[in-house]
């Protein structure tokens, strides 16, 4: 089982995108647009006051006839944002994200935002270690024939 830290360190530096409540959804979309993300955590000064995906968009912006550039990002965001610390693991992120219905779990540590996992950074992983777990097999197989 990998753990969340160990995920985080594999993909690197990678900066978890954020944006304020009284920016605009257009300003979040052009961000999430630029960044080939689906998701930015919400801040204000140090506190996450929320997260808006592409799912928010597309149902309370879309489909709610609002215009995204008129619509402010607390207006809209999910406020309810469910967190994972560095220590929990994969098996227990990608449950946690099926049983919620969630894309993208902000990783907290100490009460700070310290990374972003998505479901495709958790099937990345899963498949690494499923290939793994493969190869050892082939491995113990083939010693097994000789």
């Amino acid at each position: 089982m990998t753990a969340v830290a160990d995920i985080l360190k594999s993909k690197g530096e990678a900066v978890v995108h954020t944006i304020g409540p009284d920016d605009s959804v257009f300003d979040a979309l052009q961000r999430m647009a630029d960044k080939g993300i689906g998701a930015l955590m919400v801040t204000q000064g140090d506190s996450i006051v929320g997260i808006f995906t592409e799912r928010d968009y597309a149902r309370k912006i879309a489909l709610k006839g609002r215009t995204s550039a008129l619509t402010l990002v607390r207006d809209v965001m999910t406020s309810a944002v469910m967190f994972i610390s560095p220590t929990q693991t994969s098996e227990e992120c990608m449950a946690l994200m099926t049983d919620n219905r969630l894309r993208h779990l902000p990783v907290v540590k100490d009460h700070k935002l310290v990374g972003l996992i998505s479901i495709g950074d958790l099937v990345k992983d899963i498949i690494s270690e499923q290939k793994f777990v493969i190869e050892q097999l082939e491995h113990y197989i083939s010693g097994q024939r000789t």
